[in-house]
């Protein structure tokens, strides 16, 4: 879980917390029945998932550079894991628009994957965060406290003295972001789709604000909808008529 890391060595910040519990029911809805092999990509240096998805009964297995130690973790790029043992689920949460190449993974994450296997990805459409979501987002963030990514970008932004559309460009460019669309026809591309749908991301770093505030501030049209999520099987599997999202 790249985009909302924790500290290596400590627990999760208040907001990564509060993001996996929101996040968690999402993943736990469209994954296959316990036990089964469940790969996270880019897990974080707080486990993401992994623990979770242990005491749901799951063999999972957390893949990421900056993963914590021990048996459940692997410290490496997912493009450079080797996977001996075919997933039934693979779980990438915000992490594939940090990702060096992109395609890469997606490419590896198809590769890995059992048949009926599902993918379960939630990512953030960073070209979709316009002035006006800015703003709104910024209005709300805590008045005390540690600072999280949210407040480091309000104030790069009025140190730049840029107009926002110039600053989060270079921001973009800088930091080698990876465009939601492009994310998401990938995974078009490549699995076969269950849900694809748009929705909030920014509430856990916000004030007392809740994933249904930052809903109803899309669907008024006050901000622009930057959260996406994505669940899909292997292209050579097709799912029994009528079956759940989960029984892939």
């Amino acid at each position: 879980m790249v985009g909302r890391r924790g500290v290596a060595g400590g627990g999760p910040p208040v907001s990564d917390e509060r993001w996996l519990t929101t996040i968690w029911p999402f993943v736990r809805e469209h994954l296959p029945p316990a036990p089964g092999r469940v790969l996270e990509v880019g897990c974080g240096p707080a486990g993401g998932f992994v623990p979770a998805l242990l005491s749901a009964g799951y063999d999972a297995v957390g893949i990421d550079p900056a993963a914590p130690g021990g048996p459940d973790y692997r410290q490496v790029p997912f493009e450079e894991h080797p996977v001996d043992v075919p997933a039934d689920a693979i779980v990438a949460c915000i992490s594939l628009h940090h990702a060096a190449d992109p395609d890469g993974v997606l490419d590896r994450m198809a590769a890995a994957l059992a048949p009926g296997g599902v993918v379960i990805v939630v990512e953030w459409a960073h070209e979709r965060f316009d002035e006006r979501t800015a703003t709104w987002c910024f209005d709300r963030l805590a008045g005390t406290g540690e600072p999280n990514w949210l407040h480091r970008r309000r104030d790069r932004w009025k140190e730049s003295g840029l107009p926002w559309d110039d600053h989060r460009a270079a921001r973009a460019h800088q930091g080698s972001l990876y465009d939601g669309r492009r994310i998401v026809a990938g995974l078009h591309g490549r699995f076969r789709t269950r849900l694809s749908e748009e929705g909030p991301y920014f509430f856990a770093d916000l004030d007392g604000v809740t994933a249904a505030d930052e809903q109803a501030a899309i669907d008024s049209g006050r901000i622009q909808a930057t959260g996406l999520r994505y669940v899909g099987t292997r292209l050579d599997f097709a799912a029994p008529p009528g079956s759940a999202p989960g029984d892939g």
